[in-house]
């Protein structure tokens, strides 16, 4: 019988791409059965996250509930909730390893350790939790978690750097990640060429600050030299960034994404105020008009991508004429869906001290009014696709019908697939949008028919990858 770990991850794109190497690394040595919510299994590995003080609570919770649900589990909590706390897991009952993110990469290791102990680890720790939790502050080095993050999934996530380097005022990440840290290319290429060989259609490079890249390498390069490198890997693939700061969006790497036949027209531009004074309070290095020109030449170089916001409520100081400076600014830009982040007070970070911190409720009201602009921004984008024909990648079925199929437009739309009952997760179809007006998902047809759709598939799936 096969051993069951299960593997749940809050929080980041980080997050996601260290757990599903983990999980990649059960799976393929052992042969486990991985999943996020099993119970009855043998090992359990939640990965926590601490961005807000609500992440923080559920990180909790979800540790709990894998204690209560798998008796007898090895239980490992690992994270950034666990980096800024350690002694707070280590005292709940039943917790048997507690791993910070220098050691994060070595838990197969520290759960098997010593020569010849390569077995599944099905035993509790008899004592007290084990505990790995080394200072962040002095590491310089990128650590590869032990396997790709393939698994299953249609997205895998590849990191190639971890870390902050900027100390925004509100912002815990550089003291749970770390300064910033970057990934050698030859890593990185190796890694995406075994994720393209395995018939993955999208790779996303993600990281804490991606517009980091290599400013810590010897020789120093950068997120353009290494988006040079791996655009020339063969493979029916895209290829997708995660979150890029404005500062970051340069002519050169809008340059090399327009030349690319695989980078995928989606660009996530953290925002967080539109007022120049919170801004400044909040150690952003960028003005509102800064960020209106950056916006405004992604829009004319790429027509239909797009364009996400991460948008921060309520940080202190924010009064309603900062917050309205907020709202029209976004109103005006070409903003396509929003992240809606009410401001919680992260202990550690400068901003907790801050005098003039607002009301929950106060919070709550605006947070709410900036998510309906959201929805209103997403319908007006959707709406404008309609007709359109799209580069689908299939994820699976719609579970409201079993004959239509879901997937994820290469400019970041949820699509569903009428026409396509034999499409397989995996499989990149050509659709046309046929209904537009929902903020959720958009309704398409496939422009061949699936049967046509599946054979080109088979023909195409898993090519061999390497550099032309």
């Amino acid at each position: 019988m096969k051993q069951k770990v299960q593997v749940t991850t809050l929080g980041c794109k980080v997050n996601q791409a260290e757990s599903e190497a983990l999980a990649a690394w059960y799976r393929d040595r052992f042969g486990c059965r991985v999943s996020q919510r099993a119970t009855g299994s043998q090992l359990c590995i939640i990965n926590t996250c601490a961005v807000t003080g609500k992440a923080e609570m559920q990180s909790r919770q979800a540790v709990r509930k894998a204690v209560r649900d798998n008796p007898g589990a090895a239980v490992v909590a690992t994270g950034c909730c666990v980096q800024r706390d350690p002694e707070a897991f280590a005292s709940m009952e039943g917790v048997d390893y507690i791993v910070g993110h220098a050691d994060k990469h070595r838990i197969p290791e520290l759960l098997n350790p010593g020569p010849g102990k390569d077995g599944f680890c099905l035993s509790k720790n008899s004592g007290s939790p084990l505990v790995f939790c080394s200072n962040l502050s002095e590491q310089r080095g990128f650590d590869p978690m032990p396997a790709a993050a393939a698994g299953s999934r249609t997205r895998p996530f590849l990191k190639i750097q971890d870390g902050c380097d900027s100390f925004c005022t509100y912002c815990i990440v550089p003291y749970t990640r770390g300064r910033s840290r970057s990934r050698e290319p030859d890593s990185i290429v190796s890694e995406f060429m075994h994720l393209v060989s395995t018939g993955a259609p999208e790779i996303v490079l993600s990281g804490i600050h991606i517009g980091r890249y290599g400013a810590d390498l010897e020789p120093r390069t950068d997120l353009a030299g290494l988006l040079r490198l791996i655009d020339k890997v063969e493979g029916n693939h895209r290829i997708r960034l995660s979150s890029i700061e404005p500062t970051e969006l340069t002519d050169e790497l809008l340059d090399i994404i327009a030349d690319s036949g695989r980078i995928c027209p989606h660009f996530h531009v953290p925002l967080q105020s539109g007022d120049p004074e919170i801004l400044k309070r909040m150690h952003r290095p960028y003005g509102p008009d800064d960020y209106m020109q950056v916006l405004e030449k992604i829009r004319h170089r790429f027509p239909d991508a797009a364009i996400g916001a991460d948008v921060l409520i309520g940080f202190p100081g924010e009064d309603s004429d900062a917050f309205n400076r907020t709202f029209k600014l976004i109103d005006s830009l070409p903003v396509t869906y929003l992240h809606v982040f009410p401001y919680s007070q992260r202990p550690g970070t400068p901003a907790a001290g801050f005098s003039d911190q607002l009301p929950p409720q106060e919070i709550r009201q605006r947070s709410s009014i900036m998510k309906e602009l959201g929805r209103n921004k997403k319908r007006r984008f959707f709406s404008r696709m309609a007709q359109k024909t799209m580069d689908v990648v299939i994820e699976g079925r719609d579970p409201e019908n079993k004959e239509f199929a879901k997937g994820l437009s290469s400019n970041y739309i949820p699509v569903i697939i009428e026409n396509a009952s034999r499409a397989r997760e995996g499989m990149r179809v050509s659709c046309r949008i046929t209904e537009s007006g929902s903020d959720r998902a958009l309704y398409a047809e496939a422009v061949s028919t699936a049967a046509e759709a599946a054979c080109r598939a088979d023909e195409t799936a898993a090519p061999q990858a390497q550099l032309s």
